[in-house]
């Protein structure tokens, strides 16, 4: 989820616990808190372009490393106030603030490391997108109000309009993979995996991807909010089998990197249908029918003993914003 969402959503947390005294100095306490959990971007290698992908959304984000967080947030601001708010209801106020990071992004489709250490699953309810201006402006601007007031009782209205924007992602998400199942059955492919996710900034316009037999079929479902369901067949690939389909020689580094990538991308992984040597997480693409993948990384089979180099392709041409847009409105 965006950072702007992350630490509005924060702050209304501890600002809505908070007396009215108090409140806007939680509402800064539980903001940061909010954003804290995002500082593992920060971690990368020179040497290694994957550790990036592996640390985000990791221990930073464990239900277990809560407490650590919300203490050194606490103690931050604790410093920062120069001791005006005593330590442990700084504390309090982070507390809240941090665990609704995670909690949230686990609500949308990258995965997050919730249950770090005790299992290395990573959970993604795929029920809002990393970035959906509904859910952000319905958080904002209660919380506004309750800043400028100092009323509290709007940061608590922040919470319910969150809450229930998330359950009508949940609603929406049952509906899609309802639709999705059918339409697998339809065809007669046996849909081994299947998820649905929602594309960016709605909750009306759905990827649906699902494995059948070795391969990876994308389509897009539109589930209107009143009704208006639709079906837009898309593309299809077979799934990536490093070992089998790449030819390395075992243990290489460029076949230990791809597994690495195969992990982080939930095994969803293909070949980008124009470059053979891009390899690419299927769970993402511009368009929800595309097989095309917005991510990936580009290997060199002369080389196996070389790292690979990851790459991301997010470039939106007038066709492909114009396909989206019709199938958002149902066209």
């Amino acid at each position: 989820m965006d950072i702007l969402t992350h630490a509005a959503l924060g702050a209304a947390a501890a600002a809505s616990i908070a007396p009215s005294r108090h409140m806007r100095h939680a509402a800064l306490m539980g903001a940061l808190a909010g954003v804290l959990p995002d500082a593992d971007i920060l971690i990368e290698s020179s040497s290694d372009p994957l550790v990036n992908l592996e640390f985000h959304r990791h221990f930073t984000h464990a239900l277990a490393f809560v407490p650590v967080g919300a203490a050194l947030a606490a103690g931050l601001v604790w410093l920062a106030l120069r001791r005006r708010l005593p330590y442990g209801r700084l504390y309090v106020y982070a507390l809240v603030g941090y665990f609704l990071a995670p909690m949230l992004d686990a609500c949308t489709s990258y995965g997050t490391h919730l249950l770090w250490p005790f299992s290395e699953r990573t959970l993604a309810w795929n029920i809002i997108s990393v970035f959906d201006p509904l859910l952000s402006l319905l958080v904002l601007v209660p919380l506004a109000i309750a800043v400028a007031k100092t009323r509290p009782a709007f940061a608590r209205i922040s919470l319910l309009l969150a809450a229930a924007v998330l359950s009508l992602g949940w609603v929406q998400h049952e509906r899609a993979e309802r639709i999705a199942h059918e339409l697998a059955a339809a065809r007669g492919d046996q849909a081994q995996r299947l998820l649905v996710k929602p594309t960016l900034g709605n909750l009306v316009l759905w990827r649906s991807l699902y494995l059948d037999r070795g391969e990876i079929q994308a389509d897009a479902v539109r589930v209107g909010l009143f009704g208006g369901e639709r079906i837009y067949a898309g593309e299809r690939a077979r799934r990536l089998d490093p070992a089998r389909d790449l030819g390395l020689p075992p243990g290489s580094r460029t076949l230990q990197d791809i597994e690495r990538f195969t992990v982080f991308a939930d095994a969803l992984v293909v070949r980008h249908p124009r470059r053979p040597n891009f390899i690419g997480d299927a769970r993402y693409a511009m368009l929800p029918t595309s097989i095309e993948p917005l991510w990936g990384i580009v290997i060199d089979p002369a080389a196996p003993g070389a790292a690979v180099q990851f790459e991301t392709g997010r470039r939106l041409t007038p066709e492909v914003r114009e396909r989206f847009v019709a199938m958002l409105l149902g066209r």
